[in-house]
């Protein structure tokens, strides 16, 4: 499959070097990475409710983006690791691939957590990457040892699995069916595994236990990328998956009122209502650039896309460098860089809502220059 994403005038080396690739899932990873990137680097304290992380229990736009993250995980699997197999490469050879990219995931989640000053005694071990490193090797796993059916069984048994555990074992002096912040059965075991090494101090977004869930939504883009090489008509595919994405919803909304949709906990009425978005957005995109060809708006999220990792390991860096890094006015105050810049360039004029993100789109057309420099070099960060 060969897909241009400027047009006409684009150019023959550019359509060769997107030959084979299913470009709406690049572009879908661009969104998502872009996003993540904005609202991850917003300029002060005081933001937009819509562009907060929910306290608990709920879903605003913030809490969608890391789930769509590990669902284009998932759906890049086939292509990555099927298009290996269909090369006669044997099985076994791509598990030191799987394995090493998981070690480097993982380290760089935990070298982000300790920078600049690596304090052993509370660094914490869990995070974004790490999830991610644990839900491609355990995804990737099942892909080359299950067929479809036993792979679509998986993913429902790691969402009622975790769904049983969360509201039937007890939690000591808490009980069973607790889940609040505290009492919760994902942040006990995490207490218990690591205890002094939690974002929270006594949970983590990022726990042991709701990875089986995170899992799930990986195995939703796996199950879907399948679905979409498959040989059927195109038009019936996209029909098929925004179908499905509705149930999928549905289910994760029915789902919420005995399992509350919380994106800590990563509930699997969580999983259900990310998943069946991210699906209809997939679809969506693929529907316009695969299949009717209007390519013209993606190269920003292509840009992305392709060195996603990459820009969001070099985002977490900067911004933690511009919070540590103190600058002392002639008035005799402190400030960090990352204050500064806002105070003096967004707030001044726009005010603090309006200022902090304006900071964050400042901050993210700053690396998709950035990014941009990578890719007209062809210079792709691969794990």
């Amino acid at each position: 499959m060969t897909q241009s994403f400027e047009g006409q005038n684009q150019t023959t080396q550019t359509t060769r070097f997107l030959e084979g690739r299913l470009v709406s899932l690049d572009v879908f990873r661009g969104i998502a990475i872009a996003f993540m990137i904005l609202l991850n680097n917003l300029g002060g304290d005081t933001n937009y409710a819509i562009l907060l992380h929910t306290d608990w229990n709920g879903l605003t736009l913030t809490d969608i983006f890391f789930p769509f993250f590990l669902f284009i995980l998932g759906a890049a699997i086939p292509y990555s690791l099927g298009s290996k197999l269909g090369h006669n490469e044997r099985k076994k050879k791509l598990v030191p691939r799987i394995v090493r990219r998981t070690i480097i995931l993982f380290a760089l989640g935990v070298f982000i957590n300790g920078f600049p000053y690596f304090n052993l005694s509370t660094l914490r071990i869990m995070g974004v990457l790490q999830r991610i490193a644990l839900c491609y090797l355990a995804a990737s796993a099942i892909f080359l040892t299950l067929n479809r059916k036993k792979q679509i069984v998986t993913t429902i048994l790691l969402m009622v699995l975790y769904w049983i555990l969360m509201t039937v074992v007890p939690v000591p002096g808490y009980g069973p069916g607790v889940l609040d912040k505290n009492g919760n059965l994902v942040a006990y075991i995490d207490r218990l595994l690591l205890p002094s090494h939690l974002y929270a101090g006594t949970w983590d977004p990022e726990g042991f236990l709701s990875t089986i869930p995170a899992l799930a939504t990986t195995m939703l883009g796996l199950l879907t990328a399948e679905h979409l090489k498959s040989n059927r008509n195109p038009k019936e595919k996209s029909t098929a998956l925004f179908l499905f994405g509705v149930l999928l919803m549905a289910i994760g909304t029915l789902w919420n009122l005995s399992f509350p949709i919380n994106k800590n906990l990563w509930t699997s009425s969580f999983v259900a209502l990310t998943g069946g978005m991210a699906i209809i957005i997939l679809d969506i995109c693929y529907y316009i650039i695969d299949f009717k060809k209007h390519t013209w708006w993606v190269k920003p999220f292509i840009i992305f896309g392709l060195n996603s990792i990459a820009a969001y390991v070099l985002t977490e860096i900067m911004n933690l460098t511009l919070i540590y890094a103190n600058v002392t006015l002639s008035d005799g105050r402190s400030l960090s860089l990352k204050a500064l810049i806002y105070e003096s360039l967004f707030s001044c004029w726009a005010g603090p809502l309006n200022g902090s993100l304006l900071y964050g789109v400042a901050f993210l057309l700053f690396w998709l220059g950035i990014m941009a420099i990578l890719y007209r070099q062809r210079v792709f960060i691969k794990i």
